[in-house]
């Protein structure tokens, strides 16, 4: 029989499956708050979640350049600001499986392991052209540079860091969201969505909504989920933008939740 120094280490859960969340652990991108210490000193002085907002503002500002213009009218930005995280946001809330949608699905598969499952279509279906089309897209230029994926790693460790300091979601370690859909069926793992409580494979990256009405808006199924606090990615009044402040619109990684359905209405 071994004893307790020939014991296996015990393994962490898988970010997307139901233990993790569960029993949800610490999630940090790697060197990020490394590479930024002014901006984390400056954040551990600020009294008030405005303060810190103003703070990260300005820090992404003088670190990656000025936000992106509203158009290409004369005096705009120059086109490599285009690809500003703001930019990135804004993409997604216009439709979240376009170009931008492709880019920030690629963020997460690469910082957290989760590869997409649909962008457009179920891509565990490989339909060939529109497989092309996600992959093209997620390669593409207007979305794809070293320091977009900097901009993002840092709005994710502002998020957590937000979170735990002025409890914009309340106390944790969950919250609890709801998300409308048309195509829950194609997500399901176990159970039926008659029987109200299933589990659902949610993509690598999903919005909520922070109310069942607000999410009515999105499709004939609303799903109600307990989503950790440490995988959210965006949530209202986090930045100075008002890209997606108009839904109160949540981003979160996905994976395998544990849900309760019905019909929206």
């Amino acid at each position: 029989m071994a004893d307790d120094h020939d014991a296996l280490p015990e393994q962490r859960p898988s970010l997307g499956s139901l233990a993790f969340n569960a029993q949800p652990q610490p999630l940090h991108i790697a060197g990020t708050q490394a590479l930024h210490p002014q901006l984390f000193a400056r954040l551990a002085q600020c009294e008030s979640a405005e303060q810190a907002r103003d703070t990260f503002a300005r820090h992404m500002q003088l670190s990656f350049g000025p936000p992106p213009a509203a158009d290409d009218a004369p005096g705009a930005e120059p086109p490599r600001w285009k690809s500003s995280y703001l930019r990135l946001l804004q993409g997604w809330g216009l439709d979240a499986n376009g170009a931008a949608g492709a880019a920030l699905k690629r963020w997460v598969e690469s910082r957290f392991g989760l590869a997409s499952a649909f962008h457009g279509v179920t891509l565990a279906a490989y339909p060939p052209l529109e497989r092309h089309r996600y992959l093209e897209q997620r390669a593409g230029g207007q979305f794809h540079n070293h320091s977009l994926w900097q901009q993002l790693d840092l709005l994710f460790e502002f998020c957590q860091w937000m979170l735990a300091r002025f409890a914009l979601m309340g106390p944790g370690p969950h919250v609890t969201l709801w998300r409308g859909s048309n195509r829950l069926e194609e997500q399901l793992v176990s159970g039926t969505l008659r029987q109200r409580h299933c589990v659902l494979r949610l993509n690598n990256l999903v919005s909520f909504s922070r109310s069942r009405e607000q999410a009515g808006c999105f499709g004939d199924w609303v799903l109600q989920a307990e989503v950790p606090l440490v995988k959210l990615l965006l949530v209202p009044g986090l930045i100075n933008t008002r890209s997606l402040d108009g839904e109160s619109e949540v981003l979160a990684l996905g994976g395998d939740y544990a849900v309760e359905v019905g019909y929206a209405g």
